[in-house]
């Protein structure tokens, strides 16, 4: 170890291992806090925890007909993905994306959307805000 300290090549090779262990450090930790700061204005602006999300997606069917992020299995083709929800401007391509929205459409989707294909599933509001909050922390 001490010769490869006392050359050059060796101790920018060191420096350099060490500053990318410090960057993946950096990176990982400015994600989580990315993540909880996400997870918390979701819970905020929805009134529901998305962390009972994953239950009531797999309870209701959700995964049969859309793709759902870091749900296993729910990789259904027939509906839009879920992925990126939070950064669309329409819910269903017929109103605002706004959580209170949010909450309606998956407790009423046919009052939005009377043709629409998704089921009205007798979810309650409650559910509905945890899937909203989980769908906004994603």
């Amino acid at each position: 170890m001490s010769s490869l300290l006392a050359s050059v090549p060796g101790r920018a090779a060191l420096m350099a291992g060490g500053l990318i262990v410090a960057s993946a450090a950096f990176v990982t930790a400015n994600i989580a806090r990315d993540n909880h700061t996400r997870a918390a204005t979701a819970k905020t602006m929805t009134g529901g925890d998305p962390d009972r999300a994953p239950a009531i997606f797999r309870r209701y069917g959700c995964s049969g007909c859309h793709t759902i992020p870091g749900i296993p299995g729910a990789d259904g083709q027939t509906a839009a993905p879920l992925t990126g929800l939070s950064k669309r401007v329409y819910i269903a391509g017929v109103v605002e994306n706004r959580s209170d929205n949010l909450v309606a459409w998956i407790v009423s989707p046919r009052s939005f959307s009377p043709r629409t294909a998704m089921p009205t599933t007798g979810i309650s509001e409650q559910e509905a805000r945890d899937l909203a909050a989980y769908l906004y922390a994603e």
